[in-house]
């Protein structure tokens, strides 16, 4: 304040009257612009935070360039489908270690339904070189992000912490660049174990289909349905290159967000029938993608995935995921005659509740189910 008053006063010795009244302008514009950011509940620390990230990747705004992911190009023609599809993941060391969660994840296509061969066109992104390492060990196709930050994102992160919060926006943009260079993508994360072919239930239609932390029956139901982007397909057009860039932008709208949260806040912006984008957006059914959050939709019979969402630990997914994927290969091994046997009695096979993770609704007590049972 001291030099501004300073630069007014030798402005007025200068005689440059229209000076002192822009220099009053930009002052009063930026005292206001403040107000309105602490209104909205920023504080000086969250607007600190953001000028560093905002400095620290590159700027959602802009395309990104080429030269920050270098070989991609010529990684993905070798991974991608006879459609330009490709399935990606992404770890860091404790997910890529040797019996952690990328073992866990490949292990589920070779228990699956006749999905191993999807692994031919899965790409495993590594946020640190270690993770790239261990992806080396076991998976032909590894792609190290070098992601412009000075966290380490290779430890076994907290959700909602720093360094997870920078993992999920480095995958954002490079999902873009995988849609600038015309390839559609399937986003699974790494806490997902695949039981069956998931392109069968995606809609033609759609720009981009996400799975549900909550679902209410209508896939098309922008307002009631909770979007889960750990597991979602972008089709490649222009719409959704530019349905990317806005989402990246939107960050900054909303310091406090993940991708996930953000994507939720902006969905009726970006779907919206009055508006310039018009992007078709699929919810699919927790009942054949599934995840710990609504676990009492699921059925074994339906089932495509299973999501270790709502849970805390690298221990607990695992313990909890390792669970799911015997009781899969218990059923399994359920004859198609006893199955349809079943089916005819009004029975279905469902998932045991996860023993560590989910929300605490599900770990309620429920009464014996006659048309119910449980694998072992």
């Amino acid at each position: 304040m001291l030099v501004f008053v300073v630069h007014i006063t030798m402005e007025f010795h200068n005689g440059s009257i229209g000076r002192i009244f822009k220099l009053w302008l930009a002052a009063t514009l930026a005292f206001l612009l403040l107000l309105v950011l602490v209104s909205q509940g920023w504080s000086p620390v969250d607007m600190m935070a953001a000028s560093r990230r905002q400095r620290s990747i590159t700027p959602a705004g802009r395309n990104s360039d080429e030269s920050n992911f270098t070989g991609l190009a010529e990684l993905l023609p070798k991974v991608a489908t006879d459609d330009r599809t490709v399935i990606i993941t992404s770890v860091n060391e404790a997910f890529a270690r040797p019996g952690s969660l990328l073992d866990l994840f490949r292990e589920s296509f070779y228990a699956g339904e006749k999905i191993n061969h999807l692994l031919d066109h899965v790409l495993v992104v590594a946020v640190d070189a270690a993770a790239y390492h261990h992806c080396r060990r076991v998976h032909p196709f590894c792609y190290l992000l070098q992601a412009n930050t000075s966290m380490n994102l290779s430890s076994a992160s907290n959700y909602m912490s720093d360094a997870y919060v920078e993992l999920v926006w480095a995958k954002l943009e490079l999902q873009q660049r995988v849609l600038q260079l015309g390839y559609n993508f399937l986003y699974t994360d790494v806490d997902i174990v695949w039981f069956r072919d998931p392109f069968r239930h995606i809609g033609v239609h759609a720009d981009m289909a996400t799975s549900s932390d909550l679902y209410f029956g209508d896939p098309d139901d922008i307002d009631r349905n909770w979007p889960n982007t750990g597991f979602y397909y972008v089709k490649a057009t222009n719409r959704t290159v530019e349905m990317l860039r806005r989402w990246r932008a939107a960050r900054w709208r909303f310091p406090r967000g993940h991708e996930q949260t953000i994507f939720n806040h902006i969905k009726h912006e970006l779907t919206a029938a009055d508006g310039d984008l018009r992007v078709r957006l699929q919810f699919l059914d927790t009942a054949r993608f599934g995840g710990f959050c609504q676990l009492f939709r699921n059925d074994m019979a339906k089932a495509c995935t299973m999501h270790a969402n709502c849970c805390v630990s690298l221990w607990n997914k695992l313990s909890d995921l390792r669970d799911v994927l015997g009781q899969w290969r218990n059923y399994t091994v359920i004859t198609p005659a006893e199955r349809k046997k079943a089916q005819e009695a009004g029975r279905i096979f469902e998932w045991r509740v996860p023993a560590k993770c989910g929300t605490p609704d599900k770990r309620a007590a429920r009464a014996p189910d006659s048309d119910r049972r449980a694998i072992s």
